[in-house]
């Protein structure tokens, strides 16, 4: 056989062979082991590289397929197992150096190609190189080729960025393997000026471009997401680290000093001197300068993204203290590259900027700032002393270009200008009124991501000229500003709220002489330029508006005075209020009193006027006040004038107490004028009214009943002022400035002003205007649950936040006669949704509760003295005459639920129905109804108990969540501390008896296995838990109502139904659970107050056992009934061994009541008529169980606290077991795999007396060092007898897995508790209840209905 391939050789250089028997021979040759060639890889690696060089150097004429074929044959080499395992094994193979040349060329054809076709083998040609060691060589010799293919790859990965091709992740595994490989390569290099040449002929452009576009480019779903996450970042880090490495050697720094310091240089230096030098900047430039590489577009962009990583790479090189200047220089070079320079030049001749080309040329010139502030580049005395201020001349010109090319809408020019002053605040302060005016005054912005920008800039100079000590000077300019001649209408408040608060900031900092300066400055420009020609002109009256605003943002924050404050500052201030009393206000008002206004809307100017007016009296009168409270040494500027007395001093519009020099008149006209319109003037005058309220207040030591009528009139002032607004229920987000109030936003400032002063308007409202208030907090909360806000708004006020504030505030419940009305509205609306929903809405009992009236209040009003004087007198007779009326109402309302619970006609409410109940009930949730007064208990409790017992959901939605959160408000309510309250209109046993019935009829629409019922179970138990609780705590007919409650459950008919052996298909399982958790609840609250009784020494009355022994009888039936009637695919549900243990505790608290009459005979007689085979039955199964619980800890917990009351009883053990039975199980349980994970919650569920115990020892496991219980060495190992093993096995399997896998299995199973093979003997009765409990492969213990 050898013979016959020996000629292969032979016949592959052969021109007679055609090409297609060459590659067929080629290929047989590669993967034969029959062909014996000496040195055959070699041999054929040669032949393949040979051909594809002579086929592109002309040398041979080949067809394409043949080419395509010829490139395929030398991948597969490449790229083959045999090849990789030769090399490995130390045989020697290689490539020519004339085959990587030929893979660049085709790879430089392929960029020039419009489509990216039949280059892929290539490509995994040249990965199946760059991957090999032994092969990559003929790239790594010689260095040129290394780069020449890298240069390459970069621009064919630059075209299919730019394509809309998908991108794939070929290209760029080849790609990164290239940067890895050169990267090693540049190392290697001795020759710095080599390399950088190098980099900056070959690679520089095409890899800024590729940066640029894998930085940029928008990704589409079809692009391969390796590239975008994780190639894509490696390949910008490998040009970085090129870049780096090749351009910034620290070699070079000479050559970068020579060229960009050379104009320190001695003047006699030769100038040919600098052509033997390397001119690395100029090198630089000129590459980013050069456009045809690219679009003219695009080369911008990837010019302003570049320049800022160059000038980073830079500094890491060669920034240090000594090179400050260099820096600096290398700084300005770099900056003449980005197309904002040709502005500064004048070299566009006319032409502007797109706000995208703004956008990003602003983005570049903002990290080249922060990188110079960052790194210490600008040092201010070096730069004036030794450099002749040569930096800040740079820096002032580009501060006056971005100041006179203003680009308001982007926010990197606002954050440009922020790091040009904390370079140094001189370099925009020659064009301070200008920055003011188009970053601040007059910028339009409304965006958030622009406006957070703006304010930190402004912020920024705040701290700047406050550190300063010169912040008069930056006010002025700002009121400058704001006197300009503008279109005045589109000026946003000059202060925003951020503002407001970081101006705060800074007047605290500031000395108080400094403020005075500003205030002094304001009131100039208000007399001077504002006030004399405010009159008809709308554009004065904006300005007013705006240096009043400053005014009142200005006294509003600044430090008040007191005791210690320098008397000249106290002078001072003193001064400046009279001086704005006399010449700012007083003007103002008199022209407010002398315009006629005949229609209902303002002149703008008026408006404004009016605004300006208020807003100013408001800040003098409130300044005024905290003046005298806090300092002694102040002296109002208007005590000397005495306020005529008149009659009009009670009225609302009345305001000369506070400014004793505005008349009556005036006052009325004013306020009259501003009732109008609903802005800053509105907003004044009810600040106004609250400030005479207070003033009242503070100086009437002894009530009038001057006094009282004009507090009641400002309270009424107050709250009707906003009425008319509030009912639209439109508002928007207000930013808490009284002069930021506008017509959209007034209710917002309306309701936070009431609101925030309820405990001084409340006492003076009258009854009508507090219900309006609760109504109206009522409206506001449910209007605003569903409604988000926006981040923009999120530190805004908002009514829903402040009516959500109110209600959630401790606050709230101590003003009584407002939580009493809220009340009274929830009630009424909810009795308006019940009433449309009624068939007979005139019989629905809680119409009455909602009745206006009934006195609900009496007991509020009662305790406040002053409301009592606001009501009618028939009122008041009511109250005196009548004081049980209300209580006689909801006795009424009492008796129609019973009666509408007991008849079945309950109203049947729909989705929305319910959701809006819901909705209702949630915000009653909210307010803290531990602390109710008694009527407003018994209401709540009367309203609730009618949403349980009288109302049902239609099929088409599920009232099983609405009537948790009834429940669960109920059980609220009964741990208040006027839980007693309800029984003054209740028995006991009728609540019990309603809310059980109601149960029981709407329970057979429900799923009995979902997690949502055993969540309602638990409500219900707790429910019922509670309110039998306080019902044995009264020891008021405690045996009549329990007994009524025993019997009614006796004769319910699920009781009636299983005690007359129905057929277990009309069993409903939900409807059992109810009962047994009615029972069981029952059971376990006379056990314990039996138990207290004993405790206490006390007797237990003969009442009271009899009654523990009938719940023992009945608890123990409905178990038994529910074991019978649970049907073959229901497993039984986790509150089953609950049940069963609390039977088992009141059994034996009811044996210790019989140990102390009985002889031990008489107590083995009680045994026997108990439930003990039961019991012993559920002992034997939870031990067989406990092994496969290991995951289970809720059926662990109910196990365990079954385990420990049954281990009490000594005489309930089967046969010859003991408690060392249950040891040994638990031991098993413990041993288990998955217990290790959480060994502590295993040990948690133990009984504290067995972890107590000596029989329990802690060890540290050696293999997983967790904590676990073992027994004792002394006791013997577990010898489980084969009927104790697990019902289904498994090995390490899931219970999830074991129970899907006996699912499939043909056995006729019942779910119900394990039981052994061996099943115990007695009547054929009890065998059969027996066989009701078990028969399936599955642990119903284990798994429950609900899991856990």
């Amino acid at each position: 056989m050898a013979a016959i391939y020996s000629g292969i050789h032979l016949k592959l250089k052969s021109a007679k062979t055609s090409w297609e028997d060459k590659l067929k021979l080629a290929h047989f040759a590669w993967v034969s082991h029959q062909c014996f060639l000496p040195n055959k890889e070699q041999v054929l690696l040669d032949w393949v590289s040979h051909t594809l060089v002579s086929f592109y150097n002309k040398k041979l004429d080949l067809e394409d397929e043949v080419v395509e074929k010829l490139w395929a044959y030398l991948d597969n080499i490449i790229n083959s197992r045999k090849l990789q395992n030769l090399l490995k094994n130390g045989k020697t193979i290689s490539l020519s150096f004339s085959i990587a040349q030929v893979i660049n060329e085709r790879i430089s054809e392929a960029c020039a190609q419009r489509h990216l076709m039949n280059i892929g083998t290539v490509l995994s040609c040249c990965r199946g190189i760059l991957s090999t060691p032994p092969l990559t060589i003929i790239y790594t010799a010689k260095y040129e080729l290394m780069v020449d293919l890298l240069s390459k790859l970069s621009w064919l990965a630059c075209k299919q960025l730019t394509s809309e091709d998908a991108v794939t992740s070929q290209l760029f595994d080849v790609l990164q393997l290239a940067f890895a490989q050169y990267l090693l390569l540049q190392r290697q290099q001795i020759n710095p000026n080599r390399v950088f040449g190098q980099v900056t002929s070959h690679l520089f452009q095409a890899c800024l471009l590729l940066r640029h576009l894998l930085i940029s480019r928008t990704w589409m779903q079809s692009d391969d997401s390796h590239v975008r996450q994780h190639l894509g970042k490696e390949i910008r880090n490998h040009i970085e680290t090129m870049l780096q490495t090749g351009i910034f050697q620290l070699e070079l720094l000479s050559s970068y000093k020579e060229e960009l310091l050379q104009e320190r240089e001695p003047q006699g230096r030769k100038k040919g001197a600098l052509k033997t030098l390397l001119v690395p900047v100029s090198t630089v430039q000129n590459k980013l300068s050069d456009t045809n590489f690219c679009e003219s577009a695009l080369h911008g962009n990837m010019v302003a993204n570049s320049v800022p990583l160059l000038y980073k790479l830079f500094l890491d090189s060669y920034c240090k203290a000594e090179n400050q200047l260099l820096c600096f220089h290398m700084f300005t070079r770099l900056y003449v590259c980005l197309r904002l320079s040709y502005l500064q030049e004048d070299q566009w001749e006319g032409k502007t900027l797109s706000p995208s080309v703004w956008n990003t040329e602003l983005l570049a010139v903002e990290q080249l700032l922060n990188l110079v502030l960052s790194n210490d580049i600008y040092n201010i005395a070096a730069d004036r002393i030794r450099h002749k201020e040569i930096q800040f001349h740079f820096y002032r010109r580009l501060a006056e270009t971005l100041v006179n090319h203003s680009q308001a809408s982007i926010p990197a020019w606002f954050r440009c200008l922020k790091t040009l002053i904390l370079l140094n605040h001189l370099i925009v302060e020659p064009d301070l009124d200008d920055l003011v005016a188009s970053a601040w005054v007059d910028a339009d912005i409304s965006e958030l991501r622009t406006k957070k920008p703006q304010e930190a800039l402004i912020n920024v100079m705040f701290q700047t000229y406050t550190k300063l000590r010169q912040f008069p000077k930056l006010f002025g300019e700002v009121l400058s500003v704001i006197c300009r001649p503008a279109v005045e209408e589109l000026r946003l408040p000059v202060l925003s709220a951020d503002l407001t608060v970081k101006l705060c900031e800074c007047l605290l900092e500031l000395p108080p002489n400094q403020i005075l300066d500003v205030l002094s400055l304001i009131l100039e420009k208000c007399r001077t330029f504002i006030i004399p020609y405010v009159e008809g002109d709308s554009d004065m009256a904006l300005k007013l508006l705006s240096l009043s605003s400053v005014l009142h943002a200005f006294m509003f924050n600044m430090k008040c005075l007191d005791n210690v404050s320098p008397l000249p500052v106290v002078l001072r201030t003193q001064s400046l209020l009279g001086e704005l009393q006399k010449e700012v206000i007083q003007p103002l008002l008199d022209l407010l009193k002398d315009c006629c206004v005949k229609e209902e809307n303002l002149d703008l100017w008026l408006e404004k006027t009016s605004d300006s007016a208020l807003l100013l009296v408001y800040t003098w009168v409130e300044v005024d006040t905290l003046l005298h409270i806090n300092c002694s040494k102040y002296v109002c500027p208007l005590a000397d004038i005495v306020p005529a007395v008149s009659d009009s001093a009670v009225e609302s519009w009345d305001f000369s107490a506070l400014l004793p020099t505005v008349d009556a008149q005036c006052w009325k006209r004013v306020v009259g004028l501003s009732s109008n319109c609903f802005s800053t003037s509105k907003y004044c005058l009810e600040l106004l009214a609250l400030q005479k309220m207070k003033k009242i207040l503070i100086q009437s030591s002894s009530m009038t009943e001057a006094d009282l009528q004009a507090l009641q009139n400002m309270a009424a002032f107050i709250l009707e002022s906003g009425r008319s607004s509030m009912s639209t229920g439109m508002s928007e987000p207000w930013n808490g400035n009284a002069s930021a109030v506008t017509a959209f936003n007034y209710p917002t400032a309306h309701w936070h002003l009431v609101v925030s002063n309820l405990t001084i308007l409340v006492p003076y409202f009258s009854l009508r205007d507090v219900e309006y208030l609760a109504d109206m907090l009522l409206r506001t909360l449910s209007s605003t649950q569903d409604q988000e806000v926006s981040a923009d708004h999120e530190s805004s006020v908002t009514v829903g936040k402040v009516s959500s504030d109110l209600l959630h505030s401790p606050l709230f419940p101590e003003i009584r006669v407002l939580h009493c009305a809220f009340i009274s509205c929830i009630i009424q609306q909810c009795t308006g949704m019940l009433h449309s929903a009624a068939k007979s809405p005139a019989d629905h009992p809680l119409l009455l509760l909602s009745t206006d009236n009934i006195p609900w209040h009496e007991e509020v009003l009662s305790s406040c003295k002053t409301l009592d004087l606001l009501v009618a007198p028939s009122e008041n007779k009511l109250l005196k005459n009548e004081p049980s009326l209300c209580w006689k109402k909801m006795e009424e309302v009492a008796q129609n639920i019973l009666t509408l619970t007991r008849t079945s006609s309950p109203v049947t409410l729909d989705k929305d129905k319910i959701e809006r109940l819901s909705a209702l009930l949630e915000i009653l949730s909210a307010l803290k109804l531990d602390s109710l007064f008694p009527s407003d208990h018994t209401r709540c409790f009367l309203l609730l108990l009618s949403l349980v017992a009288n109302t049902r959901a239609n099929a088409s939605c599920s009232k099983l969540k609405f009537l948790s959160t009834c429940l669960h408000l109920l059980t609220c309510l009964q741990t208040g501390r006027n839980a007693h309250s309800s029984f003054k209109v209740f028995h006991a046993s009728d609540v019990l008896e309603a809310v059980m019935t109601s149960l029981f009829s709407t329970s057979k629409y429900f799923d009995g296995t979902s997690p949502v019922w055993a969540e309602f179970l638990q409500v219900i138990q707790s429910f019922l838990e509670h309110f039998l609780q306080i019902t044995v705590e009264r020891r008021w007919s405690v045996r009549l109502n329990l007994e009524k409650f025993i019997t009614f459950l006796a004769n319910c008919k699920p009781s009636a139904e299983a005690a007359r052996g129905k057929s277990r298909k009309n069993w409903n399982p939900p409807t059992g659970q109810l009962l047994l958790v009615a029972l069981t609840t029952l059971c376990h609250i006379l056990t314990l107050f039996h138990q207290q009784q004993q405790e206490m020494r006390q007797q237990p009355t003969e009442e009271l056992s009899a009654l523990l022994e009938l719940a023992i009888l009945q608890t123990g039936a409905a178990i038994e009934s529910c074991l019978w009637n649970c049907a073959k695919d229901q497993p039984l549900p986790l509150t089953f061994i609950p049940s069963i243990t609390t039977l088992l505790k009141a059994d034996l608290r009811f044996m210790i009541r019989d140990s102390e009459r009985k002889s031990p005979k008489d107590l083995g007689k009680h045994w026997e008529y108990s439930h003990t085979e039961l019991y012993q039955k559920f002992y034997s199964q939870i031990l067989r169980e406990l092994a496969l619980a290991e995951g289970h800890l809720q059926f662990l917990r109910s196990a365990l606290q079954f385990l420990t009351v049954f281990c009490s009883a000594q005489d309930l053990y089967p046969g010859k077991e003991t408690a060392v039975t249950v040891f040994y199980s638990i031991k098993k349980l413990l041993a288990g795999s998955t217990v290790s994970c959480y060994p502590n919650q295993i040990a948690a569920q133990l009984p504290v007396k067995w972890r107590e115990r000596e029989s329990f020892l802690v060890f540290q496991s050696p293999d997983n060092h967790s904590i676990g219980y073992a027994m004792q060495r002394s006791l013997p190992g577990p010898a489980a007898d084969s009927h104790h093993c697990c019902a289904y096995t498994g090995g390490s399997s899931s219970p999830a897995e074991a129970r899907r896998r006996d699912s499939h299995k043909p056995t006729s199973c019942v779910t119900g508790i394990q039981h052994s093979s061996n099943s115990p003997s007695g009547s054929s009765e009890d065998r059969g209840l027996w066989q009701r409990i078990p028969g399936n492969p599955r642990s119903a213990l284990l798994y429950p209905a609900v899991s856990p």
